[in-house]
């Protein structure tokens, strides 16, 4: 884990001198965000062709209490330094940022990143950020989605095993 712990960072602000340099030597950042509780194929190959639509991936990861707001009280499955960890370890990603928010809103604004993704279960207009990151000359991608994968999938289909 210590080769990849310089990728993990609690606090946007710490982020933002990494992100300047990558800017200022002409990087494109691209960034998403989600909970990324359960890693699965279908995050994998979401987060592949993330990384492809610029130079450097910055994960926005939602820290316990604010998956626990979106999911529900028996989740989030693995703590957030667990997950941070899990992610930091994947090649396409180069840093995740750790928030507290139900949406990344007040991290996008504050690293405005060239390009903004979602996956294919969203459309342009609802992904949260969209407006910011259009209004400061950015692209905003709804990504493919690979049918049959899901967090909560999987966890249901843990949960339908024990019962039998």
């Amino acid at each position: 884990m210590a080769e990849t712990k310089h990728k993990i960072f609690l606090r946007a602000i710490d982020a933002l001198t990494q992100i300047d340099l990558w800017k200022q030597s002409g990087c494109e950042i691209v960034f998403t965000n989600g909970c990324f509780d359960i890693l699965h194929l279908g995050h994998i190959t979401y987060l592949e062709e993330a990384s492809s639509c610029g130079d450097k991936l910055v994960i926005g990861l939602n820290m316990d209490a604010s998956v626990k707001k979106l999911k529900g009280d028996d989740r989030p499955i693995h703590h957030e330094e667990s997950r941070a960890a899990v992610l930091a370890a994947l090649q396409a990603v180069d840093m995740i940022i750790l928030f507290s928010e139900e949406t990344p809103l007040k991290l996008i604004k504050t690293i405005t990143p060239d390009v903004l993704v979602k996956g294919g279960d969203y459309t342009i207009s609802n992904i949260v950020g969209s407006k910011h990151v259009r209004e400061h000359g950015g692209v905003v991608k709804a990504l493919s989605l690979i049918e049959g994968y899901s967090t909560s999938a999987v966890i249901d289909k843990i949960l339908a095993s024990k019962v039998k």
